[in-house]
Order: structure tokens, then C-alpha cells, then sequence
């Protein structure tokens, strides 16, 4: 298993780093499971001790001759740092091949109880409906905005990201960008405009979770173009919107990746909508907040959930596991715990879902069990980042996951963004008493209209409640709680038109994957699972690290990431690094000329890696 080795860890001690170009040829070309690529995690450990420059160079090289793609310039020094810190053999390096290169299955959860406040007075059953007429709060997510996005440019270009003009692009598009959006391409600034102007013709206050893009000026602008179109509050969540994309490191000791602008900027950004106690907790609590909605009993707890996300690589830098990054558990939980003394309802919105594949097992069960103390507080709870309508129930027993077990559950929106289908969002009526949602409608502009690329028109797509109510025979006055929801999933399993009508809603009529009976048994299994650990997912090569990726690894690649061009040696950046590690996993399992690639890159290797030296190991 461990033949790759080529020089000896003794902590405390110098240690002599003798990479060979052969040892990282042959690690990249044996990862075909969990131990090769811890093996293979040896000589990328030997890579960074040479330094981020020859590491990200390296892997540039290999990204070349190999023909994939990826942000290695950017995120490649913070996964240097990460193989420096660990052992390429221990629990995190397991994760990581999980995470990252899809080789290794999730690891048990570190076992750990989250400090949490006994039951008091406040902790009482939830509050009765008095029928009164509901009110309307719209969800918006992932708007996915690119500011560099040109009508009539090349929507089918040699590009990782296209639908932008470039100097070096002398021939006619292929397949000209519309004004409105094309499906290859991130959103350009008229359609996330278009759905501005759809949201205040309604004057209701709305939450945003989370990923505009990563860049200081262009989260300003958002913000800006929010304030001017809606009169009426948005509670927004921190999403991936840092630089490098996803990387959000764990203290402030990191100079060189400092993410706190982000929370300094949102602070600042966000107190048109919610209040000088908020903006303070947006600044030092790594972008988490809570406020009452205007005019309501009902408090939002906005949390940054890019802490408990595989992306993230700073997540990785220690073989000492930390519960609690950022500590935004423990925000979450005393702000529930002010909520139940106070007598309050909670929403808690965020970007990434908590059963997601993309979330940490470890953080997702210490969520659930803040869940599971609270749940009679929490009257919802509200995500993005999967691009899909979906949504995620919670269970008091995940080893009986019943109606009667079921007490929450997470309302994951659709994107704006027309890379993971058409673009769409929510609109919950909501029971002003329980602040339960009693129905959920999309609205979807469809890019297939004829006026579509004229103007946009956003109609209801479908009714929760009027699709799938019949199914279970919903009172009148009967929220769309976990139970519904539990009971609608049963339906599924036994009605296979019910089941692909929600298949076909995922991605509003567009892109709609095929599912057979095994993905439809996965899908529902992560319908039953508020808690990463039981979402049925399983890591498998080159389909893994996917901010879309399904559980069913139906998608050959993730959506929302840039297309691959038609030459990819063109250019080597564009995607997470993780898709990059993803597809390298892929590459290995399924290219046909794998050994002429790998000739071509050990004599690249041979040519930059510099010959052996003394390391300090700290």
C-alpha cells in the first residue's frame, strides 16, 4: 500500500524530502480507491513541502497534459498548506479523499455532544393557528451573477467560463449569448434585475441564501441593485462568496487568506435591511446574525454554513478535529435559546443544507442536534446552494424515519442561475401565528418562451400544496410541516408519477435527469435526511465535490461549474480545485490513453520538481 513512500516522517525531526517525478506519476495513476490515495497523498505532501510556487506549478502541468481544469492558482497554495499540517494517513486525509477525490467513503462522525440548555418554561408546545389570511415571504438563492457576461458572445466557446468576450476570439459565435441568460452560462446582471422587479410588484420581505460571487465590487453592486428594486427587508445568508471561492480559513492568523472583508463588507451592506446589533454579529460572528422580522414574533438566525463545507479546504489543516468552527453552532444555539425564552418562532437560513453531501458528517449531526433540542422553536428552516427545489426532513429517530418521527424540515430553493436549469424561486404562504408554511409556489421564467430573451415573464410553475396535498389527503388547514412532507416521500415511493413530477419540478422542466429505481430509492433517502450521515451517498470518482452534484451520480459533472471547453489544455483555471481533484480521480478510472498522458507528464515533472533537501518539521 504505502510503496510511494520516499522519505520518512519523524516528528520533531528534519526529515529529508526526496520527491521523486516517478512517485507522483505513479500515486496519480494507481488512485483508484481509498488507500491508494492515501498512498498518493504522500508524494502531494512531499510536492508542498517544496513550496506553494512548485506545487501549483505541478499541478498546473498536470491539469495540462491531463486536460482538466481547475482554480489552481488560487485555491492550490491553501491545499498545499492542508497536506503540510496533516498526516497523509490519519481520519482528516480520509475525509479529504473523500471530498475531494471522491476515493473514500465519509468517516463515522467524531462523536461529540453540543453543550445545550435544559428545557425551560419557554420550551412549550408550538402556538395554534387562529386561521387568520397568510402572509408571503419570497426565497431567492444562487444567483450566480457574472458581470463580464456579453449578449452575443460565444455561449459555446473553447472557454472554461463562457458567454464573455475575449480578445483572442477571432471567429463568429458559435451559439451567440441572449440577453436574458443561456444555459452554458452563470446569470447575466438583466436577469437577476428581471427577478427583482418580480419580487417587489409583491412589496413582501424576502431571504436571499447566499452565493452572488466572490468578488468585493460585485457583492456591493448586488447589494445595491436589492436596495434600490425592493422597498421591503431582505434577510440574507452568507454563501461561497469569498476569494479564493469557497475558502473561509479558521482564524485571523491566516494574512494571506483573510475572508473577515467578507463578514466587514456584509455588515456593512446588510444594516439596510436589518439593524446595528445585527451588522455587529455579522462582523464578528464569520457572517452569522439574528433579528425578528419586522411586524412578527418569528426571530431569523442567518448562519454561515461555508464552515461545515467540503469545499472549504481550511477545514482540512489539522488531524485534530474542531467541533465547532467559528463557533457558529453555539451562535445558532443561544440564539434559539433566546428565541424559546422569549417566547418566539425561529427561522434558520443559511447557504449549504445540512443533509447535503457537500456538508461535513461531523457538523451536520452537532446541527441536528441542536435541531433536535429546539425543534419546537424552529418553525423552518431555509437553504440554497443545491440549485435544485428540493427538500430535506429532519427525525427525532434516523433509525425510524417515520411520520411520527418526523419534527422539521429544511426548504431548499432553486437557483437563479439558468446552469442548473430555468430560473425560478419560492413564495411560502405563511401562517401568521405559527409562522409554518402553509403553502410553497415557484415562479419560473421558462428560457424556452419565444419572448423569453425580449423579456422574461415569471409565472407560477406549480403549487406544494395543490401537487402534492391529494397525495396524502391534506387537511385545509394542515401546514406543509415534516409530517406532510414525510407522508408525500411514502407517496413517492408507491405513486412513480408523483415521483418524476418531483424529478421534473428539481429543475423546473429543463436539464431533467433520467431515474431509475435505484436512483429514486437514493433520491428519497436524501429527502429523509435533515443529517449528512444518512443521506445514502456514496463517494465515487470524478462525481464527488459537486455544488450540484446528485446523490445518485446521475450528472456527469456538477452544474453549476463551467462547461469543459472543447480544448481544455487551453487553460488550467475556472472550476473549484476540488472538481479539479474530482475529474483527476475520474481520469484515471476511465481515459483510454492514460499511460501516453502519464509518459507526457513524468517527463514535464522531470524537467521542474528540484532534487532533494532538509525540511524542518515543526
Amino acid at each position: 500500500m504505502h510503496s510511494l513512500l520516499s522519505w520518512i516522517l519523524l516528528p520533531g525531526l528534519a526529515y529529508a524530502v526526496n520527491l521523486k517525478p516517478i512517485d507522483l506519476v505513479q500515486g496519480f495513476k494507481n488512485a483508484v480507491d481509498c488507500d491508494s490515495c492515501h498512498a498518493l497523498l504522500v508524494p502531494l505532501k512531499a510536492l508542498a513541502e517544496l513550496g506553494d510556487s512548485t506545487f501549483v506549478q505541478t499541478l498546473s502541468a498536470t491539469c495540462k497534459i491531463l486536460k482538466l481544469f481547475g482554480a489552481i492558482g488560487e485555491q492550490g497554495p491553501i491545499l498545499s498548506h492542508v497536506l503540510r499540517n496533516i498526516s497523509p494517513f490519519g481520519k482528516t486525509a480520509t475525509k479529504l479523499c473523500e471530498g475531494t477525490f471522491g476515493l473514500c467513503q465519509a468517516p463515522a462522525v467524531n462523536a461529540f455532544t453540543i453543550p445545550l440548555s435544559a428545557p425551560g418554561p419557554g420550551a412549550r408546545s408550538p402556538p395554534k393557528s387562529t386561521g387568520k389570511p397568510t402572509f408571503k415571504v419570497f426565497h431567492f438563492s444562487d444567483v450566480h451573477i457574472d458581470r463580464q457576461y456579453a449578449a452575443g458572445s460565444d455561449a459555446n466557446c473553447k472557454k472554461p467560463i463562457c458567454c464573455r468576450n475575449f480578445a483572442d476570439e477571432v471567429n463568429p459565435p458559435r451559439e451567440p449569448a441572449g440577453r436574458f441568460g443561456n444555459r452554458n452560462c452563470d446569470s447575466p446582471v438583466s436577469l437577476a434585475k428581471s427577478l427583482l422587479q418580480e419580487i417587489v410588484s409583491h412589496l413582501t420581505w424576502s431571504i436571499f441564501t447566499g452565493d452572488v460571487v466572490e468578488v468585493t465590487s460585485d457583492i456591493g453592486l448586488f447589494n445595491e441593485e436589492i436596495v434600490r428594486a425592493l422597498k421591503a427587508p431582505v434577510f440574507p445568508a452568507i454563501g461561497i462568496d469569498s476569494a479564493p471561492v469557497n475558502n473561509f480559513p479558521l482564524n485571523d492568523a491566516t494574512a494571506s487568506f483573510d475572508a473577515q472583508w467578507v463578514f466587514d463588507l456584509a455588515g456593512k451592506e446588510w444594516t439596510h435591511w436589518t439593524n446595528s446589533t445585527a451588522s455587529t454579529q455579522v462582523t464578528h460572528f464569520s457572517g452569522s446574525y439574528s433579528i425578528t422580522a419586522p411586524g412578527t414574533n418569528l426571530r431569523i438566525i442567518s448562519i454561515n454554513t461555508v464552515y461545515w463545507y467540503k469545499h472549504n479546504f481550511w477545514l482540512y489543516d489539522s488531524d485534530s478535529p474542531v467541533h465547532d468552527p467559528r463557533g457558529i453552532l453555539e451562535f445558532g444555539a443561544n440564539e434559539l435559546q433566546a428565541a424559546e425564552d422569549a417566547g418566539q418562532r425561529a427561522w434558520i437560513i443559511g447557504h449549504m443544507p445540512p443533509g447535503s453531501q457537500d456538508a461535513f458528517s461531523d457538523q451536520s449531526n452537532y446541527y441536528d442536534q441542536i435541531i433536535q433540542r429546539y425543534h419546537k422553536t424552529v418553525a423552518g428552516q431555509f437553504f440554497g446552494h443545491t440549485h435544485y427545489d428540493e427538500f430535506e426532513i429532519a427525525y427525532s429517530d434516523y433509525e425510524n424515519r417515520a411520520i411520527d418521527t418526523a419534527i422539521s424540515v429544511a426548504w431548499i430553493a432553486p437557483a437563479l442561475t439558468p446552469r442548473s436549469g430555468n430560473p425560478a424561486l419560492k413564495v411560502y404562504d405563511v401562517d401568521p401565528d405559527t409562522y409554518e408554511i402553509m403553502d410553497s409556489k415557484v415562479y419560473f421564467s421558462n428560457m424556452d418562451d419565444p419572448g423569453y430573451q425580449t423579456k422574461p415573464e415569471w409565472k407560477l410553475y406549480y403549487s406544494a400544496r395543490d401537487e402534492y396535498g391529494p397525495l396524502v389527503n391534506l387537511g385545509p388547514t394542515t401546514p406543509l410541516d415534516a409530517r406532510f412532507w414525510h407522508a408525500v416521500t411514502e407517496a413517492m415511493e408507491k405513486n412513480e408519477t408523483a415521483f418524476q413530477r418531483y424529478n421534473e419540478f428539481m429543475t423546473r422542466g429543463a436539464h431533467v435527469r433520467r431515474c431509475d429505481a435505484d436512483c429514486k430509492k437514493s433520491a428519497i433517502c436524501q429527502m429523509r435526511a435533515a443529517r449528512a450521515e444518512n443521506n445514502c451517498h456514496v463517494a465515487r470518482p470524478g462525481l464527488t465535490f459537486g455544488d450540484t452534484e446528485r446523490q445518485d451520480g446521475t450528472q456527469n459533472k456538477p452544474i453549476n461549474t463551467p462547461p469543459a471547453p472543447a480544448h481544455p489544455q487551453s487553460q488550467c483555471e475556472g472550476a473549484g480545485m476540488g472538481y479539479l481533484l474530482s475529474q483527476l480521480a475520474g481520469k484515471v478510472a476511465r481515459e483510454p490513453k492514460l499511460d501516453e498522458m502519464m509518459s507526457r507528464l513524468l517527463s514535464q515533472l522531470e524537467r521542474m520538481i528540484p532534487g532533494p533537501r532538509v525540511v524542518d518539521e515543526l
